[in-house]
């Protein structure tokens, strides 16, 4: 049978979170999780399905792609199918005619899995390796250490709350309360939680958005950021150690995360917290 390239209509999007569940495990290198489509449902269901591309044969998904950006693709595959030949040769024609729906014209980006032929395949036809990034994962089969603040889980009367220390956080964010509310609405969301840690006085300080992929795989943090007034207190480490014991109650087996490496200070936040840096991981890019 030949590869066929999807776009999801809504309906479709639980099957895609299904295998995006079913694919992680702890062995597995970094790669799309179903919490990066769950953060991108902040966008409303529609937006998401839009920005979602499978690929299958006779009717089994075989490879996942998120749209997210205008040049980015987010791209993970099936264990098994990791080295096919056929769909790799396909991923890449789909991904560099952009009549075919899946990049435009211009630089854009591939994140894919290490070790999958898709790589060697970009590489001979002149795609060039991007920036690095540092996965990090913590095991949680041991017991996490109290944060040491106040943590609180937030329901939609707090949704404020999270959405003000978000902006706060992320320079040029645009999350508000009503994005959050679509994000918690999202299929991935039934097995998230939004976290918001508290300072002495009671500032809301530091805010963390994990998500389970079901017990017994990697739960991933995204996204974590500390206020901007209240950095160089500890709060990251803290939230970051919050996060990790709340996969830990979900199930989780590990907690994931993945971070720019030029970005020295979240790297040493989330070693603080007990995480492992694993080995740089880098995107794949074209610039025409």
């Amino acid at each position: 049978m030949t590869i066929a390239l999807s776009t999801l209509e809504v309906d479709g999007l639980s099957k895609a979170v299904g295998v995006l569940r079913e694919w992680q495990s702890d062995g597995a290198p970094m790669q799309l999780h179903p919490g990066d489509l769950g953060w991108f449902w902040r966008s409303g269901a529609e937006a998401t399905a839009a920005a979602v591309r499978t690929w299958g044969r006779d009717g089994e998904i075989l490879a996942v792609g998120l749209l997210d950006g205008p040049g980015l693709l987010r791209l993970t595959i099936a264990p098994e199918a990791q080295r096919d030949e056929e769909l790799a040769q396909r991923l890449v024609a789909d991904v560099t005619e952009p009549e075919r729906g899946v990049l435009p014209r211009g630089k854009v980006n591939i994140e894919a899995p290490v070790g999958a032929l898709i790589h060697d395949l970009l590489f001979e036809a002149g795609w060039n390796t991007d920036e690095p990034w540092t996965p990090l994962r913590r095991d949680l089969t041991e017991p996490v250490k109290d944060p040491g603040v106040r943590i609180g889980v937030i329901g939609p009367e707090q949704a404020h709350v999270f959405a003000a220390v978000h902006r706060a956080a992320w320079d040029g964010s645009w999350f508000t309360e009503e994005r959050w509310h679509a994000m918690a609405a999202g299929l991935p969301y039934a097995d998230a939680r939004s976290l918001v840690a508290y300072d002495d006085r009671d500032n809301a300080v530091a805010a963390v958005t994990v998500w389970s992929a079901g017990p017994g795989r990697p739960g991933l943090l995204e996204p974590l950021g500390v206020h901007r007034d209240h950095r160089h207190h500890g709060y990251g480490k803290a939230i970051t150690a919050a996060a990790a014991a709340t996969l830990q109650k979900l199930g989780s087996s590990s907690a994931i995360v993945c971070t720019p490496s030029s970005n020295v200070g979240a790297v040493a936040t989330y070693k603080s917290a007990g995480f492992q840096q694993r080995p740089e991981v880098r995107d794949r890019y074209r610039n025409a």
